[in-house]
């Protein structure tokens, strides 16, 4: 393949994270160093010799909380009328980006919700220099497959855990060489797509090094981000749970893998060293297994003393030893994925619990004085009105900080996404950029129209804006 032969002087490569949540309001911002980007830098770093940099589009210097209300507010309005605009600012950031550095090869990340701003982002590119190569990985990708070599801009998908894949993609890049021998690759061959074998998870986690240990040479514009955006940290991969509507499986697997408690702690420290003073663990769910987390938290309470973390987990592994001990370790707010209010619909989306294990797993943080988040969800394919009012009276009652609302949404590739698709609640011209978990356009219900659902779930984002606020005010200083 020999137009993928690059010169020595050109083996620069860009990754991109795309706009999203900028695309909403002026200082809505993701602020933090995307943990999968500086993941595949640290790869490309460390195992080969090609120079890499990392450009949040997503981030933006000064970013301040604030209630958007997708429904009636506007900020659905202002998504897509920038999303549109190709003289937004940050698309006019992005070719500037792109121009000034002139990389071969041009990785962009891509989540459903985000698939139109990544488009956008390979056509930029491509206009700038045609002869660059235009390679996407992450959730959506990973889900979608070949799918994605649909826009004639994308050269290459890579499917599932990145950082080998890319690794060796670039070397074969390098030389000129075939893809066929790398594993996890879609790529366009001609007019013909051509699929490899899965890559195999990988099985050993306790790498030398860490994934934010390149941030300054890798993140442009990283003397801007706090240090809060360094925070955040993979103790585990894999989810063994299988809820309805999750795609996490698609890259990480069901089987859960672990890194040792010590390994953690070590990267605990060199980010206490950077300044870092308190971390969030990006987990599925924290711990997993009962033993892996008592072993985890022992470990962070002995090498680690003096630390602040949050985590999410899951309500099953809510029990007064687990949050007594998590709470030890330096544990100071759990995210709860509780979703609905109706144990009809909690056994339809397979989530493992009844609300009312949910409800004692919320009182028995909240008594432990652990600050907690809940996570809900409406619109799942079998709500009725009795469903949605159970869901809004338990929000309604619930004793947290913060509510965190989406809307159901089946993304491409999803188990989800095909039961909608069965039941004819997607049509073809269906595109991931409309339909985010804020998007007023959701509706996937067999028993509601549109304008009902709709006209339900602005009264239920009215409650939880109302409950936040009065959250915000009455929690003590956030140290996290």
């Amino acid at each position: 393949m020999t137009r993928f032969i690059t010169k020595q002087h050109q083996k620069r490569i860009l990754l991109i994270e795309p706009p999203f949540y900028r695309l909403y309001e002026s200082g809505y911002a993701l602020v933090k160093y995307p943990l999968s980007l500086a993941c595949l830098a640290f790869a490309v770093r460390e195992y080969t010799d090609w120079d890499v940099r990392v450009f949040n589009a997503d981030f933006a210097p000064v970013s301040a909380p604030f209630d958007i209300t997708w429904m009636t507010g506007g900020g659905y309005d202002r998504y897509m009328e920038n999303l549109e605009n190709p003289s937004f600012g940050i698309w006019s950031a992005i070719r500037s980006v792109l121009s000034a550095y002139r990389p071969s090869v041009i990785g962009i990340s891509v989540k459903s919700s985000s698939l139109t701003a990544a488009c956008r982002i390979a056509s930029i590119a491509k206009n700038i220099d045609p002869s660059s190569i235009i390679v996407v990985g992450g959730p959506h990708p990973s889900a979608t497959g070949a799918e994605m070599l649909k826009n004639s801009d994308i050269d290459i998908c890579v499917a599932g855990e990145g950082e080998t894949t890319l690794v060796e993609l670039l070397q074969a890049i390098e030389a000129g060489g075939s893809l066929d021998g790398i594993d996890g690759l879609f790529f366009r061959n001609g007019t013909e797509y051509r699929c490899t074998p899965p890559r195999a998870l990988s099985a050993i986690l306790d790498v030398p090094g860490f994934p934010f240990q390149y941030a300054q040479e890798t993140l442009i514009g990283c003397e801007d981000y706090p240090s809060a955006a360094f925070s955040y940290i993979f103790a585990t991969r894999g989810c063994p749970h299988h809820c309805f509507f999750c795609g996490s499986r698609e890259i990480w697997g069901r089987k859960p893998r672990f890194r040792s408690p010590e390994h953690v702690a070590a990267e605990i420290t060199f980010l206490r060293h950077m300044g870092v003073t308190s971390f969030h663990f990006d987990d599925d769910t924290f711990g997993v297994t009962s033993d892996y987390l008592q072993r985890l938290c022992h470990t962070l309470q002995r090498l680690c003393p003096g630390i602040v973390w949050s985590c999410e987990i899951h309500v099953r592994l809510v029990n007064d030893t687990h949050i007594r001990l998590m709470k030890k370790a330096g544990c100071r707010m759990i995210q709860l994925g509780i979703e609905s209010g109706n144990n009809g619909i909690l056994k339809n989306i397979r989530k493992g619990f009844v609300i009312g294990e949910a409800l004692a797993a919320c009182r028995l943080i909240v008594r432990h004085g652990i600050r907690l988040h809940t996570f809900f969800m409406a619109g799942f394919p079998w709500e009725t009105e009795t469903t949605l009012s159970d869901t809004r009276m338990v929000m309604e009652a619930i004793e947290c900080e913060k509510i965190i609302y989406s809307l159901f949404t089946p993304y491409p590739g999803t188990e989800a996404f095909r039961l909608c698709q069965v039941e004819g609640l997607i049509s073809e011209r269906y595109s991931p950029a409309l339909f985010g978990h804020q998007s007023p356009r959701n509706c996937f219900c067999l028993h509601l129209t549109p304008e009902r659902f709709r006209a339900i779930s602005r009264d239920m984002e009215a409650l939880v804006v109302k409950k936040n606020h009065a959250g915000r005010h009455a929690a003590a200083p956030d140290p996290l």
